[in-house]
């Protein structure tokens, strides 16, 4: 079918009310899309969804959902086939941090991250994506992180989580991609969001240097593009790409020290 890039589409992004997720919000109705925001904070849900419709014309949809509910997603796509809303991109960017030891956090806490992380992430992926590959038209993005290429001292399922994110989408963009549907890992390292304060790591990882931080905007611009360009992986900012190219090409064992050696990532 056509995939005519004049016809209105729609992307659904999921952890919108703040941080990467608001920023590609901006980004997507910038470049003409109406937009879906799912979120656990409708009154910041609610923030943006104004700000769209107003800066930019596009239609926005507030969708409070928690994606740590294993009901959520499919809750999600009712509620679009419900409402006649054809879902064009899909942006799994909901996430946070445990920054707790694995043995200190409760197993509900750890059921729950993994639920929001990668759960979530695959369960909407195989809602949405075949409508997409039907049509001959999709962009997908899965944010996963520098973290991907290295074991985590602390927070230690959030690497792996991230690796998990990582391979899963290559995965799928290599069987979606002759469909004309692309899926993207989007990986981005130190952010300026929320991210740090949910987590309890603002204090450590304010004293690093600057040039190791991107805007929030920044790396949805960066994603934004790459999707677009049909990349299946897109580290954000050039240090980065050159620390994630060095974790790539060390032995697990080197990984594994280096690891070792830190307190905080």
């Amino acid at each position: 079918m056509s995939n005519d890039a004049a016809l209105p589409k729609t992307v659904l992004i999921t952890g919108a009310s703040a941080g990467i997720g608001k920023a590609l919000a901006h980004v997507f109705a910038q470049n003409n899309f109406d937009v879906v925001l799912v979120a656990r904070r409708e009154d910041k849900l609610k923030q943006v969804e104004t700000d769209i419709k107003h800066k930019y014309g596009q239609m926005a949809y507030c969708l409070p959902e928690d994606l740590a509910d294993p009901a959520a997603p499919q809750r999600i796509y009712d509620w679009c086939q419900q409402n006649h809303i054809q879902v064009d991109a899909l942006v799994n960017n909901a996430g946070y941090a445990l920054h707790d030891d694995f043995l200190q956090a409760t197993w509900q806490s750890h059921l729950d991250f993994m639920q929001v992380l990668n759960i979530s992430v695959v369960h909407l992926c195989h809602l949405f994506a075949p409508a997409m590959k039907e049509r001959g038209y999709g962009r997908i993005i899965n944010l996963a992180s520098v973290a991907a290429w290295s074991p985590q001292l602390k927070g230690n399922l959030y690497g792996a989580a991230k690796s998990f994110i990582l391979d899963f989408s290559q995965a799928i963009d290599l069987e979606l991609q002759p469909y004309g549907v692309n899926c993207t890992a989007l990986c981005p390292g130190f952010t300026f969001s929320e991210f740090h304060d949910v987590m309890g790591t603002r204090g450590s990882v304010s004293k690093l240097p600057r040039f190791l931080w991107m805007t929030a905007e920044e790396v949805a611009q960066e994603g934004f593009d790459a999707v677009m360009e049909g990349k299946p992986v897109h580290v954000n900012g050039r240090v980065n790409q050159g620390l994630s190219q060095v974790m790539a090409m060390l032995p697990s064992s080197v990984k594994y020290y280096i690891s070792k050696q830190q307190k905080v990532m």
